[in-house]
């Protein structure tokens, strides 16, 4: 068992942040290796065949891809497909050869007793079942009976069932992500494999909903508040977007994910009819798909980077992003064409929403200011500033632009003119996200200590705060 905490918090961009976030659970939970009862995996005689879509490459994503995959590829090999198992690295050696277990070299790797051979570098070692289901894999022809040999394995991986949440926590979680529902009587909040629900006039727990990602980066509700988009994942490992149904009483209930990719999902967008859903994250890849069907997506693969967010414009027709490549670009929806490519921050763009005129897009990010820029030529049109640091992500109503960031505050901006409202204080941390409900006019926002903060956006008055970590006792709670 491992436990990595953070540390300088306020010395990192946010995309330091989002990196570490996915190798944790902060300050004092621990991040596990999937045992063999979440990944699939079963006890087996040895003449039983071995699955490798079940039981080997759960064991691969969770210790080989994130350091032998797209982003990284130590000694030039890759582990992320099936199809790159085969192939060799920069010693010429081949990670597997089907029925030669002496010839696979990933299979020395993981079992072999020297340290500083031993894969996963600088880790625990595997488990001896692990070792030994992958050597009996190998030794019975390491058969491939997924959908597409190509594939990123976390994209074929069954679907996962996630550890518990804590009964208690021990600490607080940064809060990267919370929604209002459709009437605004309920606050969704991302934890630790779990959402939970609060009543947002009081800060009382309502309900905890378990078997999500290790993080949630996203949570929307679509237009028409019949069902909400769930974005999380854990880096480098598996990345996820569930849809759930909001049953006639506000439950919700979830469906098999609509998305399983080999990095964190950081974004899942409603188009404004509610019939698309584009989602991105660690891989660089945008989809946007047809929420109806949930049929193969159009891919959009311009970044070079970590995509952190994406927005439809007022009409559906084009979506704007933002990316660690320092860039915020803006496509045509429906044929993924790139239209216009942003580059004035020059810091990562962390945050993008399209102007209500369809023709200007603001993005945020590193650099601690808000960019308006006209998508027809890219040219920058006007710019806010004075945010105290690095902006995390942007969210918008009809009328207003709301912007959390490092300066430990959310501005509310009017869309026209862009003249600053007020400032909301987020605790004495990082605002990392926040949301608007305009039917009860109320500010939900999130930051880095843990805590939620609701205001009515009439104004500025709080209504309630409160740490969103079930159990958590502070250290000086009687």
């Amino acid at each position: 068992m491992k436990c990595l905490c953070v540390r300088n918090r306020h010395d990192r961009t946010w995309t330091d942040l989002a990196g570490t976030l996915m190798r944790l659970v902060c300050v004092g939970l621990a991040v596990l290796l999937p045992t063999s009862a979440a990944t699939g995996q079963e006890e087996q005689d040895d003449g039983e065949a071995v699955s490798f879509r079940h039981q080997v490459a759960p064991i691969l994503v969770a210790a080989c891809t994130a350091c032998h995959g797209p982003d990284m590829q130590e000694g030039g090999l890759r582990l992320d497909s099936y199809e790159a198992l085969l192939g060799e690295g920069d010693s010429g050696a081949k990670a597997v050869v089907p029925g030669k277990l002496p010839e696979s070299e990933a299979l020395r790797r993981i079992a072999t007793d020297d340290e500083f051979e031993r894969m996963p570098l600088e880790a625990d070692p595997l488990p001896q079942e692990q070792i030994a289901l992958v050597r009996r894999w190998i030794d019975q022809g390491a058969k491939f009976d997924g959908p597409d040999a190509k594939a990123p394995l976390a994209s074929i991986l069954p679907a996962a069932e996630y550890p518990n949440p804590p009964e208690a926590y021990p600490s607080p979680l940064p809060i990267t992500a919370l929604a209002f529902n459709s009437d605004g009587t309920r606050l969704l909040v991302g934890g630790y494999h779990e959402l939970t629900v609060w009543k947002p006039e009081t800060g009382e727990l309502v309900e905890r909903i378990k078997n999500f990602p290790e993080r949630i980066y996203a949570v929307r509700y679509s237009p028409d508040g019949k069902r909400v988009a769930v974005a999380g994942g854990a880096s480098a490992r598996r990345g996820e977007v569930r849809l759930l149904n909001v049953a006639d009483d506000g439950t919700l209930q979830s469906d098999e994910p609509l998305l399983s990719t080999s990095g964190v999902v950081f974004d899942a967008v409603f188009s404004p009819t509610g019939d698309r859903l584009a989602c991105a994250g660690e891989d660089n890849i945008v989809r946007v798909y047809d929420v109806a069907t949930g049929e193969e997506p159009r891919l959009i693969e311009s970044h070079s980077d970590w995509v952190m967010a994406v927005a439809f414009s007022p009409d559906g027709a084009k979506l704007a992003t933002a990316s660690r490549d320092k860039t915020a670009k803006v496509f045509d929806t429906a044929s993924g064409e790139l239209l216009m490519t942003y580059s004035g921050h020059g810091e990562t763009v962390s945050g993008v929403a399209v102007h209500p005129d369809g023709d200007h897009v603001f993005s945020a990010g590193g650099d601690g200011q808000i960019h308006l820029w006209k998508i027809e030529d890219g040219k920058k049109t006007a710019d806010i500033g004075g945010l105290g640091g690095e902006v995390f992500k942007l969210a918008t109503s009809e009328e207003f632009l709301f912007a959390p960031s490092a300066g430990k505050q959310v501005r509310q901006y009017k869309l026209e003119g862009r003249e600053e409202v007020r400032a909301y204080p987020s605790s004495q941390d990082w605002a990392l996200t926040c949301d608007y409900h305009g039917g009860t006019n109320r500010l939900a926002t999130g930051s880095f200590d843990g805590r939620v903060r609701t205001y009515d956006a009439e104004n500025g008055e709080p209504l309630a705060e409160w740490i969103a970590a079930p159990g958590y006792k502070p250290p000086d709670a009687p």
